[in-house]
């Protein structure tokens, strides 16, 4: 179906337009008192402004259900590494994995995201390929645009995580052999496809060997797949990569051919002066997760720092299970607020940190055509309802949802101009994501011999 949205308060990125005509999935007019074609259905905005939908950078959905676990609540990364996400995953089905992930999709999707890179590391030596496939089937199933960023381990190294979960890792030739599987069956190509595959080993200093961090670099470029993991959000990686390699971490992934405009880690807390220089200069990314770097007390990321020297800026949710909220308005209004208080107020700027989480999200995850309100862009499109008491009052109408931050009300938004969401339903049965969720819920807590009725 082909779509005019009309007389909308404010569209981001377009000064005086009001009107966003959509054909064929893609944005084929922008305007003020555009008249409707044959065939268009008319989308009432004049309560609203208008966004591109969110990209978010790094997530992972396995831990929509694994939030606030009473034994992590007040254990830093390592510790909580162990207590939480390691804890369950091993014990979680791909039916388990399919709710959760709609469960996690439904949060992003209620807070503005259209485009969501997963970083799914659920797998090891034994690991069913109907645990991934159960990602992919949930987000053809919710209307979004999924990035999988493939994660794993082929060594226990020194990841706390892993080392307690009691898993054998995969080989390096059986993570080769399942990424060109998935790779063969889900990667698309072009400038706004539904699915993309990256390459994401879990981590980068303590779970792959340099040889094997090398093999995947490889595998992925001769493909012209993005490269993505973690990287220095506590001091540990540091501390490692010395003690291990003689080198930071930042000088150990470029040993591993694991810089360049095609990569981008998650976190980068503890990057230094040096670390931010040599990043800089490769055009590297950063996913900036500013809810679960203060939930689990490892620090401040130096975003400002990273945008003056040109890197590459982009935000993520993280995992559900050390953010619990799962949404991006939460995270740009944070990032907005957060800098100010140690870098001052003029630091971030509104408009920056939209771009951070729209724009430069999907030119960083290769999505071309994503991202921005322009002619022949992929329309991924959010309606904010402002007409909501809350923002009564506020002055900057356009920035009010990113300003005021959570609860927001999404009217509608559209992936490829196909409309996702409305009013608080998705395409999934809203009724029927919970019970299932709860569902999954409980079968999870039965199956790590944690069964305790009060949680459910």
């Amino acid at each position: 179906m082909n779509y005019l949205i009309k007389d909308a308060r404010g569209v981001v990125g377009n000064e005086f337009v009001s009107d966003i005509r959509i054909k064929d999935g893609l944005i084929d007019e922008l305007g003020t008192s555009l008249e409707p074609m044959a065939g268009e259905r008319i989308i009432d905005a004049s309560q609203c402004v208008v966004y591109p939908g969110f990209v978010n950078t790094h997530h992972h959905l396995a831990q929509s259900i694994l939030k606030g676990i009473p034994a992590g609540l007040n254990q830093p990364l390592g510790e909580w590494l162990a207590s939480v996400p390691y804890q369950y995953w091993p014990k979680i089905t791909p039916e388990i994995m399919y709710n959760a992930a709609c469960l996690g999709f439904y949060d992003l999707i209620r807070s503005g995201v259209t485009t969501c890179a997963d970083h799914h590391y659920l797998y090891h030596s034994k690991t069913s390929p109907e645990l991934e496939a159960a990602v992919w089937q949930a987000a053809e199933d919710m209307g979004i645009r999924l990035v999988l960023c493939r994660g794993g381990a082929t060594s226990k190294g020194t990841h706390k995580g892993l080392a307690k979960a009691g898993v054998e890792p995969e080989s390096i030739d059986q993570m080769l052999k399942r990424l060109d599987d998935s790779y063969s069956k889900y990667h698309q190509k072009g400038s706004a496809p539904m699915r993309k595959l990256v390459v994401a080993p879990t981590s980068l200093i303590h779970s792959s060997s340099a040889q094997d961090l090398k093999q995947l670099s490889q595998y992925a470029r001769s493909r012209q797949l993005k490269m993505h993991s973690h990287l220095l959000e506590v001091d540990f990686d540091q501390q490692q990569s010395l003690a291990k390699y003689g080198k930071s971490a930042v000088e150990f992934a470029e040993e591993c051919e694991w810089l360049g405009d095609d990569v981008w880690f998650a976190h980068l807390v503890k990057a230094n002066e040096c670390d931010i220089k040599i990043l800089a200069s490769t055009k590297t990314g950063i996913a900036h997760c500013p809810t679960s770097n203060c939930r689990l007390g490892s620090g401040i990321a130096p975003v400002i720092d990273m945008y003056k020297k040109g890197m590459r800026i982009s935000i993520g949710v993280d995992g559900s299970a050390s953010s619990e909220s799962g949404s991006m308005l939460q995270e740009l209004n944070l990032t907005w607020l957060l800098h100010r208080a140690i870098n001052g107020a003029n630091s971030t700027l509104l408009e920056e940190v939209v771009e951070w989480g729209s724009r430069d999200g999907a030119a960083l995850l290769g999505l071309e055509n994503v991202g921005t309100i322009e002619v022949g862009a992929a329309a991924d499109i959010v309606l904010y309802d402002i007409g909501q008491v809350r923002y009564q009052g506020c002055h900057s109408i356009l920035y009010s949802p990113v300003l005021c931050g959570e609860p927001v009300q999404v009217k509608y938004s559209l992936v490829n101009g196909k409309i996702i969401y409305q009013n608080d339903n998705c395409l999934v049965d809203r009724e029927a994501l919970i019970i299932h969720a709860q569902q999954s819920f409980s079968e999870l807590l039965k199956r790590v011999n944690h069964f305790n009725p009060l949680f459910i």
